[in-house]
Protein backbone atom coordinates (compact mmCIF):
# COMPACT_ATOMS: atom_id res chain seq x y z
CA UNK A 1 0.00 0.00 0.00
CA UNK A 2 2.69 2.60 1.05
CA UNK A 3 4.71 1.59 -2.13
CA UNK A 4 1.24 2.53 -4.13
CA UNK A 5 0.94 6.31 -2.65
CA UNK A 6 4.56 6.14 -3.45
CA UNK A 7 3.91 5.93 -6.50
CA UNK A 8 0.77 8.16 -6.82
CA UNK A 9 2.88 10.81 -5.12
CA UNK A 10 5.94 10.91 -7.43
CA UNK A 11 3.59 11.20 -10.07
CA UNK A 12 2.04 13.76 -8.93
CA UNK A 13 5.26 16.24 -7.98
CA UNK A 14 6.52 14.99 -11.81
CA UNK A 15 2.94 16.28 -13.34
CA UNK A 16 3.01 19.15 -11.22
CA UNK A 17 6.91 20.05 -12.42
CA UNK A 18 5.69 19.71 -15.65
CA UNK A 19 2.84 22.04 -15.24
CA UNK A 20 4.50 24.83 -13.61
CA UNK A 21 7.23 24.58 -16.37
CA UNK A 22 4.84 24.39 -19.28
CA UNK A 23 3.49 27.28 -17.11
CA UNK A 24 6.67 29.33 -16.77
CA UNK A 25 7.12 29.27 -20.36
CA UNK A 26 4.29 30.77 -21.73
CA UNK A 27 4.56 34.24 -22.93
CA UNK A 28 3.57 37.36 -21.00
CA UNK A 29 -0.16 38.86 -20.79
CA UNK A 30 -0.92 40.49 -24.35
CA UNK A 31 2.81 39.97 -25.37
CA UNK A 32 2.92 39.27 -28.84
CA UNK A 33 5.44 38.76 -31.55
CA UNK A 34 5.77 41.77 -34.46
CA UNK A 35 4.05 41.30 -37.73
CA UNK A 36 7.11 41.41 -39.29
CA UNK A 37 9.54 38.73 -37.38
CA UNK A 38 8.39 35.35 -36.24
CA UNK A 39 10.25 34.17 -33.30
CA UNK A 40 12.85 31.92 -32.70
CA UNK A 41 12.01 28.26 -31.81
CA UNK A 42 12.10 27.68 -28.37
CA UNK A 43 11.70 31.36 -26.85
CA UNK A 44 9.03 32.72 -25.32
CA UNK A 45 8.14 36.83 -24.55
CA UNK A 46 8.53 37.60 -20.92
CA UNK A 47 8.41 41.18 -21.58
CA UNK A 48 5.85 42.99 -23.92
CA UNK A 49 5.20 46.85 -23.94
CA UNK A 50 3.55 48.73 -27.18
CA UNK A 51 3.74 52.62 -27.47
CA UNK A 52 1.80 54.66 -30.07
CA UNK A 53 4.22 57.22 -29.55
CA UNK A 54 7.47 57.15 -28.12
CA UNK A 55 11.81 57.67 -29.42
CA UNK A 56 14.33 55.36 -29.09
CA UNK A 57 18.38 56.15 -30.06
CA UNK A 58 19.54 53.48 -32.31
CA UNK A 59 23.73 53.10 -33.21
CA UNK A 60 24.29 53.76 -36.87
CA UNK A 61 27.66 53.14 -38.57
CA UNK A 62 28.50 55.16 -41.85
CA UNK A 63 32.15 54.99 -43.30
CA UNK A 64 33.52 53.24 -40.12
CA UNK A 65 31.93 56.31 -37.97
CA UNK A 66 29.27 55.19 -35.68
CA UNK A 67 26.95 57.60 -34.15
CA UNK A 68 22.91 57.25 -32.74
CA UNK A 69 20.03 58.50 -34.51
CA UNK A 70 16.55 59.44 -32.85
CA UNK A 71 13.54 57.79 -34.08
CA UNK A 72 10.26 58.89 -33.07
CA UNK A 73 7.11 56.54 -33.92
CA UNK A 74 5.03 53.72 -33.10
CA UNK A 75 7.59 51.87 -30.31
CA UNK A 76 7.43 47.97 -29.54
CA UNK A 77 9.74 46.58 -27.19
CA UNK A 78 9.74 42.38 -27.03
CA UNK A 79 12.28 40.21 -24.40
CA UNK A 80 12.15 36.14 -25.60
CA UNK A 81 13.60 33.98 -23.24
CA UNK A 82 14.85 30.65 -24.04
CA UNK A 83 12.22 27.70 -22.87
CA UNK A 84 12.81 25.89 -20.07
CA UNK A 85 15.12 22.41 -20.58
CA UNK A 86 15.67 24.00 -24.49
CA UNK A 87 19.07 24.30 -26.03
CA UNK A 88 19.90 27.41 -26.87
CA UNK A 89 20.75 28.34 -30.19
CA UNK A 90 23.85 30.65 -29.64
CA UNK A 91 23.27 34.91 -29.30
CA UNK A 92 25.32 34.98 -32.91
CA UNK A 93 22.57 32.67 -34.60
CA UNK A 94 19.86 34.79 -33.18
CA UNK A 95 21.10 37.84 -34.44
CA UNK A 96 21.88 36.72 -37.84
CA UNK A 97 18.40 35.15 -37.77
CA UNK A 98 16.69 38.28 -37.45
CA UNK A 99 18.77 40.19 -40.14
CA UNK A 100 18.32 37.75 -43.00
CA UNK A 101 14.74 38.10 -42.65
CA UNK A 102 14.71 41.12 -42.87
CA UNK A 103 16.94 41.60 -45.51
CA UNK A 104 14.87 39.52 -47.33
CA UNK A 105 12.12 41.96 -47.33
CA UNK A 106 14.36 44.96 -48.35
CA UNK A 107 16.53 46.10 -44.79
CA UNK A 108 19.45 46.63 -44.08
CA UNK A 109 21.67 46.16 -41.59
CA UNK A 110 23.27 49.78 -40.95
CA UNK A 111 24.74 48.61 -37.40
CA UNK A 112 26.45 45.00 -36.34
CA UNK A 113 28.46 44.98 -33.47
CA UNK A 114 29.71 41.67 -31.99
CA UNK A 115 31.23 43.00 -28.49
CA UNK A 116 27.90 44.27 -27.41
CA UNK A 117 25.98 41.84 -29.33
CA UNK A 118 23.73 44.24 -31.00
CA UNK A 119 22.44 44.99 -34.17
CA UNK A 120 20.25 47.83 -36.15
CA UNK A 121 18.32 46.64 -39.17
CA UNK A 122 16.09 49.70 -41.42
CA UNK A 123 13.37 48.76 -43.20
CA UNK A 124 11.40 50.74 -45.45
CA UNK A 125 8.27 49.10 -46.37
CA UNK A 126 4.92 50.31 -47.56
CA UNK A 127 5.29 53.58 -46.77
CA UNK A 128 6.50 53.35 -43.63
CA UNK A 129 10.35 53.10 -42.25
CA UNK A 130 10.70 50.46 -39.88
CA UNK A 131 14.11 50.87 -37.09
CA UNK A 132 14.99 47.34 -35.74
CA UNK A 133 17.61 47.11 -32.87
CA UNK A 134 18.08 43.44 -31.74
CA UNK A 135 20.49 42.54 -28.67
CA UNK A 136 21.07 38.86 -27.92
CA UNK A 137 22.33 36.62 -25.37
CA UNK A 138 22.85 32.97 -25.15
CA UNK A 139 18.93 32.70 -23.07
CA UNK A 140 17.11 35.59 -24.47
CA UNK A 141 16.90 38.27 -26.65
CA UNK A 142 15.46 41.71 -27.10
CA UNK A 143 13.97 43.38 -30.06
CA UNK A 144 13.27 47.45 -29.81
CA UNK A 145 11.15 48.17 -32.91
CA UNK A 146 10.09 51.79 -33.35
CA UNK A 147 7.39 52.23 -36.48
CA UNK A 148 7.95 56.28 -38.70
CA UNK A 149 5.85 57.60 -41.70
CA UNK A 150 8.73 58.02 -44.79
CA UNK A 151 8.63 61.94 -44.96
CA UNK A 152 5.54 63.09 -47.10
CA UNK A 153 6.57 65.42 -50.09
CA UNK A 154 4.19 68.49 -49.58
CA UNK A 155 5.74 70.52 -51.66
CA UNK A 156 5.26 68.54 -54.94
CA UNK A 157 6.55 69.69 -58.74
CA UNK A 158 5.03 72.86 -59.86
CA UNK A 159 6.14 74.69 -63.27
CA UNK A 160 5.21 78.38 -61.64
CA UNK A 161 7.42 77.54 -58.22
CA UNK A 162 9.82 75.97 -60.61
CA UNK A 163 10.22 79.27 -62.68
CA UNK A 164 10.32 81.43 -59.83
CA UNK A 165 13.60 79.36 -58.16
CA UNK A 166 15.65 79.31 -61.48
CA UNK A 167 15.09 82.83 -61.93
CA UNK A 168 16.17 83.70 -58.50
CA UNK A 169 19.35 81.20 -57.81
CA UNK A 170 19.84 80.03 -61.76
CA UNK A 171 18.45 76.02 -60.37
CA UNK A 172 15.78 74.16 -58.89
CA UNK A 173 15.56 70.91 -57.32
CA UNK A 174 12.72 68.82 -58.50
CA UNK A 175 10.76 65.89 -55.55
CA UNK A 176 8.25 63.76 -57.24
CA UNK A 177 10.18 61.70 -59.74
CA UNK A 178 10.96 58.06 -58.23
CA UNK A 179 13.22 55.42 -59.22
CA UNK A 180 13.15 51.92 -57.71
CA UNK A 181 16.52 51.34 -55.38
CA UNK A 182 19.77 50.98 -57.87
CA UNK A 183 17.53 51.85 -61.43
CA UNK A 184 16.93 54.31 -63.21
CA UNK A 185 13.29 53.39 -64.82
CA UNK A 186 11.12 56.22 -64.21
CA UNK A 187 8.01 55.45 -61.78
CA UNK A 188 4.93 55.88 -63.48
CA UNK A 189 3.75 57.82 -60.07
CA UNK A 190 6.37 60.43 -61.27
CA UNK A 191 4.13 61.64 -64.32
CA UNK A 192 3.11 64.76 -63.08
CA UNK A 193 6.42 66.21 -61.87
CA UNK A 194 7.50 65.35 -65.39
CA UNK A 195 4.44 67.32 -66.88
CA UNK A 196 5.50 70.65 -64.76
CA UNK A 197 8.90 70.46 -66.15
CA UNK A 198 7.53 70.04 -69.94
CA UNK A 199 5.03 73.34 -69.10
CA UNK A 200 8.34 75.07 -67.28
CA UNK A 201 10.07 74.55 -70.56
CA UNK A 202 7.11 75.24 -73.07
CA UNK A 203 5.96 78.75 -70.92
CA UNK A 204 9.83 80.12 -71.37
CA UNK A 205 10.85 78.74 -75.24
CA UNK A 206 14.28 80.45 -74.56
CA UNK A 207 14.53 78.19 -71.15
CA UNK A 208 17.73 75.77 -71.33
CA UNK A 209 18.48 73.17 -68.60
CA UNK A 210 21.23 70.85 -67.46
CA UNK A 211 18.90 67.54 -65.84
CA UNK A 212 21.33 66.58 -63.34
CA UNK A 213 20.65 63.69 -61.14
CA UNK A 214 21.44 63.21 -57.56
CA UNK A 215 22.27 60.47 -54.99
CA UNK A 216 22.80 60.03 -51.33
CA UNK A 217 26.13 58.64 -50.08
CA UNK A 218 24.75 54.70 -50.21
CA UNK A 219 26.73 52.20 -52.78
CA UNK A 220 29.68 52.90 -54.04
CA UNK A 221 30.67 56.01 -55.46
CA UNK A 222 31.29 55.45 -59.23
CA UNK A 223 28.07 53.27 -59.02
CA UNK A 224 25.83 56.33 -57.94
CA UNK A 225 27.91 58.36 -60.78
CA UNK A 226 26.82 56.35 -63.04
CA UNK A 227 22.90 55.74 -61.85
CA UNK A 228 22.52 59.20 -61.26
CA UNK A 229 23.64 60.13 -64.97
CA UNK A 230 21.45 57.34 -66.20
CA UNK A 231 18.73 58.77 -64.52
CA UNK A 232 19.33 62.32 -65.83
CA UNK A 233 19.52 60.72 -68.74
CA UNK A 234 15.89 59.22 -68.38
CA UNK A 235 14.48 62.23 -67.35
CA UNK A 236 15.56 63.87 -70.90
CA UNK A 237 14.38 61.19 -72.54
CA UNK A 238 10.81 61.27 -71.15
CA UNK A 239 10.51 65.21 -71.57
CA UNK A 240 11.19 64.96 -75.37
CA UNK A 241 9.82 61.92 -76.24
CA UNK A 242 6.49 62.08 -74.08
CA UNK A 243 6.19 65.72 -74.34
CA UNK A 244 7.99 67.08 -77.32
CA UNK A 245 11.02 68.89 -75.54
CA UNK A 246 13.64 69.61 -78.15
CA UNK A 247 16.96 67.38 -77.23
CA UNK A 248 18.89 70.45 -77.88
CA UNK A 249 17.48 72.51 -74.95
CA UNK A 250 18.51 70.13 -72.40
CA UNK A 251 21.51 68.30 -71.27
CA UNK A 252 21.98 65.13 -68.57
CA UNK A 253 24.70 65.14 -65.87
CA UNK A 254 25.13 63.40 -63.22
CA UNK A 255 27.13 64.02 -59.66
CA UNK A 256 26.51 61.14 -57.58
CA UNK A 257 26.65 62.00 -53.91
CA UNK A 258 28.90 65.05 -54.36
CA UNK A 259 26.13 68.04 -53.60
CA UNK A 260 23.73 67.05 -50.32
CA UNK A 261 21.57 69.36 -49.15
CA UNK A 262 21.16 67.57 -46.04
CA UNK A 263 23.24 64.85 -43.84
CA UNK A 264 23.12 61.16 -44.96
CA UNK A 265 23.54 60.74 -41.79
CA UNK A 266 19.38 60.04 -41.52
CA UNK A 267 17.11 58.36 -43.63
CA UNK A 268 14.78 61.74 -44.08
CA UNK A 269 18.78 63.47 -45.34
CA UNK A 270 18.87 60.73 -47.81
CA UNK A 271 15.48 61.08 -48.93
CA UNK A 272 16.09 65.06 -49.77
CA UNK A 273 19.76 64.28 -51.24
CA UNK A 274 18.21 61.44 -53.87
CA UNK A 275 16.34 64.31 -55.86
CA UNK A 276 17.03 65.26 -59.75
CA UNK A 277 17.92 69.25 -60.23
CA UNK A 278 17.09 71.43 -63.05
CA UNK A 279 19.97 74.17 -63.65
CA UNK A 280 19.72 76.88 -65.83
CA UNK A 281 22.08 76.91 -69.13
Amino acid sequence: MNKVIAVILCMFFVLAGFGLSTAADQDVKKGKDHPLLTRMPDFHITEYSDKDFDKHEFNVQNDKKISRVSVEGHKYYIQYNLNQGAKGPGELKIRRNIQEALKRIGGKVVFDEDFNKVSTIVLQKEGKETWVEVRSWPTLYRLTIVEKEVMKQDVEANAEAMGNDINTTGHVSIYGIYFDTGKAEIKPESDAAIAEIAKLLKNNNALKVYVVGHTDNAGSFDANMKLSKDRADAVMKALASTHGIASSRLKAYGVSSLNPIASNKTEEGKAKNRRVELVEQ
